[in-house]
């Protein structure tokens, strides 16, 4: 991505191309065309700021009419840049959830440019499922994700189907579907 770049596009075409376009989230289209999806820009530079960020988009989210706002993507381009430091704030979001006593209502979910899953190599296209241009918290609501994993056939095989259709992509194929 580049500087001149606008994270709220970016992160649309990534969600549109990548998200919906490769079916990576079969859940994510109906959300998606019904407008149900609310992206916010953190302007926070440093991981308290990004925290307090997390914290009232997760009290805006609880209180929010599902059929207005259901779920809410985090986009934070100016901290947590690292995928470690990202990797390590994790915990702190997770606390944040559990403070405003969210367990069990929602869920953060991560996205991030560097994404590594554990055990595997930098260049894995497999991480791509998870890369997204600019760090990104995913806010869901959890009986939002237990409705759909419920209508969808057989849940299991997602991210089997994720991993064949990103490595017939490859990562040439991937940058070339993010490009502007």
């Amino acid at each position: 991505m580049t500087d001149n770049e606008d994270p709220i596009a970016a992160t649309r075409r990534w969600l549109e191309r990548a998200v919906i376009g490769l079916n990576l989230c079969p859940f994510a289209k109906a959300v998606y065309v019904k407008q149900q999806v609310r992206i916010v820009l953190s302007e926070a530079t440093t991981p308290e700021a990004l925290l307090e960020d997390l914290a009232a988009e997760l009290v805006m989210l609880q209180q929010a009419d599902p059929e207005q706002t259901d779920t809410t993507l985090l986009v934070h381009p100016r901290v947590l840049a690292d995928f470690l430091d990202y990797n390590d704030f994790l915990d702190l979001a997770d606390e944040a959830v559990a403070a405003l006593d969210l367990e069990g209502e929602i869920q953060v979910a991560s996205f991030h440019p560097d994404y590594q899953f554990a055990g595997t190599d930098i260049d894995d296209v497999g991480n791509c499922s998870n890369r997204s241009p600019y760090p990104t918290l995913h806010l869901l609501r959890e009986a939002s994700v237990e409705r759909a994993v419920e209508a969808y056939p057989d849940p299991d095989v997602i991210v089997e189907r994720n991993l064949e259709t990103l490595e017939k992509l490859g990562l040439d194929g991937w940058r070339k579907l993010l490009a502007p």
